[in-house]
């Protein structure tokens, strides 16, 4: 008999069955869920695509959600990571799937906002901008250049407006002269508008503007005037008057109390008329303290100028009073968030893409730019997904 005969054709006959069960077995299933992160309902309608990870960002397939949010995708290749792309109002937002993920879920919001009058504000009548930030939520501060408008003394920042928090922050400086009368013009409602200045100086609300006194334990030498849930168009008016400066959180302001300083108040006192004033002669008054008044009365308007543009809270505030409010929610100068280490390739590379798209909207860049500049991050976004996605399966 022909042993060897006969075993070799047992192992061909397992060889071929084994490529035929290969061949035909089913491909795998890839359900998922579209969310609406911001009504907390399905995102029926929203277009989905499967990407296949592999020498490129290969797209494996494409649907749309359906009534409740469910979408499906065969998958040939599991041994492959993917990428579900949903696209909610113009905007993609990505989960990835791991080799063997048999289901996956995106959250999407409504909300984001691009246009050329994205967020409009006024400063008072002879304010000069210093600085101007924008900053997302998770991100970093970004200086862009209010646009001035028709109407005098308004700006409207180009920045878009993505899903969650987004703060601008805008310094100014105008002449003063020992009082001044700044109306704010609320063109939006907000939850605390605030005003910070020291002691020294004194603070009185118009008529129907309506603001509570708070003390700041961090700055003890600060007069603080809060007026919360304020509406658009709600009358807000105040006047200030005299002079000072804030110091910083250590309470430390050297050049003030410096004994350069009293040496010189000590000549000028001194000098005849002193009793009634300095004389026509003699410089301003307020010259020694001008900068310093400036600077103040810059920090003091921020938070004037300081606007949030957020979702609604579900807590209603209505019957909060002045001693319910935490300071550390109120404005402060936006510093840069703190980032861990997992992950900050990825985000780093998000708030990349993201500055492009807002440099290319405002006319920062060329379109050739734009495109050489997105294929680059687009690429190195992708390897850092796999890389991403290899820890995950390590």
């Amino acid at each position: 008999m022909n042993f060897a005969g006969t075993k070799f054709a047992r192992q061909a006959c397992i060889v071929l069955t084994l490529l035929l069960a290969a061949a035909f077995s089913p491909a795998e299933t890839l359900t998922g869920t579209v969310k609406n992160g911001t009504s907390n309902k399905p995102a029926a309608g929203d277009e989905v695509v499967l990407l296949k990870l592999g020498r490129g960002m290969e797209e494996a397939g494409r649907t749309k959600a359906d009534a409740k949010g469910t979408f499906s995708f065969k998958v040939d290749d599991t041994s492959t990571p993917h990428l579900v792309r949903a696209i909610h109002q113009g905007v993609t937002y990505h989960r990835i799937a791991p080799p063997g993920t048999s289901s996956v879920e995106v959250v999407v919001y409504d909300g984001t906002q691009m246009n050329d009058q994205n967020f409009e504000f006024y400063l008072p009548d002879g304010a000069e901008v210093d600085t101007a930030i924008a900053m997302t939520e998770g991100g970093q501060p970004l200086t862009t250049a209010p646009v001035p408008q028709k109407d005098k003394n308004r700006y409207a920042f180009i920045f878009p407006l993505r899903p969650g928090e987004t703060q601008f922050q805008v310094v100014f400086h105008l002449a003063y002269r020992g009082e001044a009368s700044i109306d704010p013009k609320e063109l939006y409602g907000t939850q605390h508008f605030v005003v910070m200045l020291p002691k020294t100086m004194q603070f009185a609300s118009a008529s129907g503007a309506t603001f509570a006194s708070m003390n700041d334990p961090r700055q003890p030498d600060a007069i603080v005037q809060v007026a919360s849930n304020t509406k658009a168009g709600q009358p807000l008016t105040f006047k200030i008057s005299g002079t000072g400066i804030l110091t910083d959180k250590e309470g430390s302001n050297q050049e003030a109390d410096s004994p350069a300083s009293g040496s010189t108040t000590a000549g000028r006192d001194s000098r005849p008329g002193g009793g009634l004033g300095p004389p026509i002669d003699a410089p301003d008054p307020l010259e020694k303290y001008r900068w310093y008044i400036l600077g103040g009365f810059a920090l003091v308007m921020t938070a004037g100028a300081f606007y949030i543009s957020k979702r609604p809270r579900t807590a209603s505030l209505a019957n909060f009073g002045p001693s319910d409010i935490e300071l550390s929610a109120l404005p402060r100068a936006v510093t840069p968030a703190a980032h861990g280490r997992s992950g900050l390739l990825l985000e780093a590379l998000k708030e990349e893409l993201f500055e492009l798209e807002v440099e290319h909207k405002q006319g920062h860049i060329s379109q050739q730019e734009y495109e050489k500049a997105k294929a680059a991050l687009d690429q190195t976004l992708e390897r850092a997904l796999k890389r991403a996605v290899a820890k995950i399966t390590s």
